[in-house]
C-alpha cells in the first residue's frame, strides 16, 4: 500500500465510522474527525488493527474556523491529502412549519457549510495530489417533502454543491462525487424510529418493522454496505467519475 491519506468526517458513528474503518485496506493513514472523541477513538483503534495509522481530530465543523484547523493538522502529521470524505452532519428531521431558524442554521451550518470549508480549506492538498472528494447527501435530496424538509432541502444543496466543486475539479484534477443513501440502520435511524413510532401509534418494534414496507424496500441498508461504495469512489477504478451523484437506498426512489 503506497502511503496515502483520507480524512473521513463523522467518524465517530454509522456510516462515517464504517467508512474509516473500510478505508483502512485501501490508505495508508486516516485522520478521523467528529465531536465525540471517546467514539473516535474506538474508530481509531478498528482503523490501527487494519493496519493504518489513525489521527484522532475531536472539532465542531459546525464551527468556522475547524476546517483549516483539521487540513493544518493532517498536514503536519503525514504532510498529503489524498482524499477527503464528508460525512459528518445531523439534520433535525421536523415538519417544514414547526423548524425555528436556529435549528435550518445548525442543519446548514454543520453539514453543508461544514463540508464546503472544510473541502476548500483541503483543496490545494488535494489538487497536489491528484486527489477525490466525496460528498454525503441522502436520497431525500430527490423527494423532500413537509415533515423532514430540511433534511430534503439540504442534502439538494450538498448534490449541487458537489457538482459545482467537481466542475472546478475537472481543471485542477480533484474528482468530487455526492452519495445518497437511503433509509441505512444506524444509531441515528434508531432514534428516529423511536420518535416516529408514537406518531404512528406503533411500538418502536412494530415501527422498525413496517418502516421498509412503507419505503417499498425489502430490507435497511447496513453501514458497511454505504462505505463500500465510498472506497469505490475514492480508490483508482473510480477516477474518471467525478459529478456524479450515486444513489444507494435498496430501490427505495422509483424513479428512473
Amino acid at each position: 500500500m503506497s502511503k496515502s491519506v483520507a480524512i473521513v468526517t463523522g467518524a465517530s458513528q454509522g456510516i462515517g465510522q464504517a467508512t474509516a474503518i473500510r478505508l483502512a485496506r485501501d490508505f495508508s493513514a486516516l485522520v478521523l474527525v467528529a465531536r465525540n472523541r471517546a467514539n473516535l477513538e474506538r474508530t481509531a483503534e478498528a482503523v490501527r488493527a487494519a493496519g493504518a495509522e489513525a489521527l484522532v481530530i475531536d472539532a465542531d465543523l459546525a464551527q468556522s474556523s475547524a476546517a483549516q484547523a483539521v487540513v493544518d493538522r493532517a498536514l503536519a502529521a503525514f504532510g498529503r491529502i489524498d482524499a477527503l470524505l464528508n460525512i459528518a452532519g445531523a439534520v433535525p428531521q421536523i415538519d417544514l412549519f414547526e423548524m425555528t431558524d436556529a435549528q435550518w442554521e445548525s442543519g446548514l451550518a454543520l453539514k453543508l457549510h461544514g463540508a464546503r470549508r472544510l473541502t476548500i480549506a483541503a483543496w490545494p492538498a488535494l489538487k497536489a495530489a491528484k486527489g477525490s472528494v466525496v460528498l454525503m447527501s441522502g436520497n431525500s435530496a430527490l423527494f423532500p417533502k413537509a415533515p423532514y424538509a430540511a433534511v430534503g432541502t439540504i442534502n439538494a444543496a450538498i448534490v449541487a454543491l458537489a457538482k459545482a466543486f467537481s466542475d472546478r475539479g475537472i481543471s485542477d484534477g480533484v474528482q468530487v462525487n455526492s452519495v445518497l443513501p437511503g433509509p441505512v440502520m444506524t444509531g441515528r435511524r434508531r432514534s428516529y424510529l423511536q420518535h416516529w413510532a408514537p406518531l404512528h401509534n406503533m411500538t418502536v418494534e412494530e415501527a422498525t418493522a413496517n418502516f421498509p414496507k412503507e419505503a417499498g424496500i425489502a430490507r435497511y441498508g447496513e453501514p458497511g454496505e454505504i462505505a463500500e461504495l465510498m472506497a469505490f469512489l475514492v480508490s483508482p477504478g473510480a477516477r474518471w467519475m467525478t459529478g456524479s451523484t450515486l444513489r444507494m437506498d435498496g430501490g427505495e426512489v422509483k424513479s428512473i
